[in-house]
C-alpha cells in the first residue's frame, strides 16, 4: 500500500505568526479533577474543577497513599465506581460538530492498599475506545481527536474482570480548530500513540501549546545530535498548528549519509491503520550559495512524499501520512536526499491510529452525569 502525503509550507510576516499563536485557543477548556473537591490552578495556569458536586452518591472517592512517586496534586483523588452498573461516565456540553481533544488520566497509586492495579474498558460517546492498564507507579492517560455527533462528550468506564474495580484520576475536553487534523473522515477518531517534541528537555503543554496538547521529550538514539534553532520566532501557521515551542530543538545526524529511523517499536503485531504527522523547521539560517538542506521519508522502503522535503527556516513544514496501516515491523526513515548538503533533520511527531467507524452516542442505561 503506498503512503499518502501532503505538505503544508507557510511563510508569512513573523508578527502575523505571533498573533496567531496569542489569539488561538480552545473554546472548550474544561478539566476535571475526579474525586476531588473546588477549584484547583496547576502549574501549567490550567484551572481544574472538582467532581464532588456533581457526583454525590455515585462512585467513591478515593485518596492516594502518599509516598507515592506522582506528587501531582490532581493525581492525589480518584473516584472509583463499585456499583454493578454495567458502565459510568462523564458527559459534559459540547455543541455537535465541534472537534474535540478528550483525555482521560489514571493513576492508581495504591490507594485501596491492595498494590493490584486493575484493568477495565474504557468507551467514548458509545465507541470502545481502549482497555486500559492502570500502573502502581505512573500515571497513563489515553487522549481521543473526534468530532462530536451529538451534544456532549460522554467518557465512560466499565468493569471487564471481577474484583477489578474501574476509575478514573483526571478527565479533560478541550476543543480544537475545525482544520486541524482533518485528513480523515468525520466518522473516524484518532486514538494517540505517540506525540513527540525531538531535542526538548520538558514537557510542552498549555499554555505554549494552546490546544493543550501533550508533547513528550523524544529519546536521543546512538549517533543522532541534538540542534536547537536560531530562529527568533516560528511561524507555525500550518493545519495542524504544531507549539512552537516543540519545534525549538531537533535531532539530526553527523553527515548525510547517515539517517533518522524513528517508530520502531510503536505497533502491535497485528497491523492497524495510522495517521502521522512529522514537522520540519531549518534551525539556522543556511547560506543559499553553498548549504542546502532537502529531505526524503520513507515508511519502511516506501517513499512517503515525491516531493523532496526543505525545513524553512523561521517557519515549519508539515508532512502528513495516511491511508497505510502500522504494524511491529513498521519504521519510518528521515534521510537527506542527493541534492542535500546538510544532514537529515526532523523537530516533532504525532502518531495516532485510527478507530473503526464511531456510532452515535451513549446508551441511556449506561449512566450519566455531569
Amino acid at each position: 500500500m503506498h503512503a499518502q502525503a501532503t505538505m503544508s509550507n507557510s511563510l508569512v510576516l513573523i508578527f502575523l505568526a505571533l498573533f496567531a499563536l496569542s489569539s488561538a485557543s480552545a473554546d472548550v477548556l474544561e478539566s476535571i479533577d475526579c474525586g476531588g473537591s473546588g477549584s484547583y490552578t496547576d502549574e501549567n495556569i490550567i484551572t481544574w474543577t472538582g467532581d464532588d458536586e456533581f457526583m454525590q452518591n455515585i462512585g467513591e472517592t478515593k485518596v492516594v497513599q502518599s509516598g507515592n512517586a506522582v506528587s501531582d496534586h490532581v493525581m492525589s483523588t480518584l473516584r472509583v465506581f463499585s456499583s454493578t452498573r454495567k458502565k459510568n461516565c462523564y458527559s459534559i456540553d459540547v455543541y455537535k460538530g465541534v472537534q474535540v481533544l478528550v483525555r482521560a488520566s489514571f493513576y492508581y497509586g495504591n490507594y485501596d492498599k491492595k498494590s493490584a492495579p486493575p484493568s477495565f474498558d474504557l468507551h467514548f460517546n458509545g465507541n470502545y475506545w481502549a482497555t486500559v492498564e492502570t500502573s502502581s507507579e505512573d500515571v497513563v492517560y489515553y487522549e481521543a481527536i473526534y468530532i462530536v455527533k451529538d451534544n456532549g462528550v460522554s467518557v465512560c468506564v466499565a468493569q471487564t474482570k471481577p474484583n477489578q474495580f474501574p476509575f478514573m484520576s483526571a478527565l479533560e475536553v478541550r476543543s480544537l480548530d475545525s482544520r486541524m487534523y482533518n485528513k480523515v473522515d468525520a466518522e473516524y477518531a484518532l486514538f494517540l500513540k505517540t506525540r513527540t517534541t525531538y531535542g526538548a528537555k520538558d514537557i510542552v503543554r498549555f499554555a505554549n501549546d494552546p490546544y493543550d496538547r501533550i508533547w513528550v521529550p523524544g529519546v536521543v538514539g546512538d549517533g543522532l545530535i541534538t540542534v536547537t534553532t536560531a530562529a527568533f520566532a516560528i511561524d507555525v501557521s500550518v493545519p495542524d498548528a504544531p507549539p512552537q515551542a516543540a519545534l525549538q530543538n531537533a535531532i539530526t545526524t553527523s553527515n548525510t549519509s547517515q539517517y533518522i529511523v524513528l517508530g520502531n517499536g510503536l505497533f502491535p503485531a497485528k497491523p492497524v491503520p495510522i495517521y502521522v504527522n512529522m514537522y520540519f523547521s531549518e534551525v539556522t539560517e543556511l547560506d543559499s550559495s553553498t548549504q542546502t538542506r532537502s529531505l526524503q521519508v520513507f515508511v519502511n522502503d516506501v517513499l512517503a512524499s515525491q516531493e523532496a522535503i526543505v525545513p524553512p527556516y523561521g517557519s515549519v513544514t508539515e508532512l502528513y501520512i495516511g491511508n497505510i496501516t502500522g504494524s511491529s515491523n513498521t519504521s519510518f526513515t528521515v534521510a537527506a536526499d542527493s541534492n542535500s548538503t546538510l544532514p537529515p533533520l526532523i523537530n516533532a511527531m504525532e502518531v495516532f491510529y485510527v478507530s473503526d467507524p464511531m456510532t452515535s452516542g451513549t446508551n441511556s442505561k449506561d449512566g450519566l452525569y455531569i
